[in-house]
């Protein structure tokens, strides 16, 4: 474990609240992580997609990470310095020396994108533009930016800032957004 995780933490907290954290993992073991925080109880998410791989003899699917190298907790600092036991975990992501806290509403985008079951792709970088939240369709209540390409057709990214990563799919031609002013909970009409 590292000694800034000990040293720094989250110590303007309340005891007991509960923040989102992103953990480092060991190269191909986010599935390993997650089995271990489940042994230990700490609420967890880790983003996956079933992907068809194709072999020379026969074709597969299987359940990949979607940011690879890393893992969700909503945790207190005392579950956050539990998970850090971990043998599949590295660490915690920093920020500014503190544990680094992730939006609430960030994370639910990524659970609402994935669970609409469409095909995704990951960059590496966040997306310029405007955030909106879409407010009909499949992505109903999603936030991210919203490109719009020559023939018509539209994508939504939907971004981990703390990650520097952003998540894309593409939504229905007559998806309808609205502008999101600040941190993504204040809206405008």
């Amino acid at each position: 474990m590292y000694e800034n995780d000990i040293q720094e933490g989250t110590k303007n907290d309340s005891p007991g609240e509960k923040f989102w954290f992103a953990l480092y993992t060991k190269p191909k073991s986010e599935f390993k992580a997650e089995e271990q925080l489940k042994t230990i109880g700490v609420d967890h998410y880790l983003p996956a997609i079933i992907k068809e791989k194709q072999w020379s003899d026969r074709k597969k699917k299987i359940t990949e990470p979607v940011i690879r190298g890393y893992i969700f907790i909503f945790a207190d600092e005392k579950e956050r310095l539990l998970a850090l036991e971990q043998y599949s975990v590295v660490r915690c992501v920093f920020d500014r020396g503190r544990a680094a806290k992730i939006p609430a509403w960030q994370i639910e985008n990524l659970k609402k994108m994935l669970n609409a079951k469409s095909e995704i792709f990951l960059h590496d970088g966040l997306m310029p533009g405007k955030k909106v939240m879409i407010k009909n369709g499949p992505f109903e209540g999603i936030i991210g930016v919203v490109q719009e390409y020559e023939d018509g057709k539209k994508s939504i990214a939907v971004s981990i800032d703390l990650l520097n990563r952003s998540i894309i799919t593409h939504i229905p031609k007559d998806s309808n957004f609205q502008i999101v002013k600040g941190d993504g909970n204040a809206f405008s009409n």
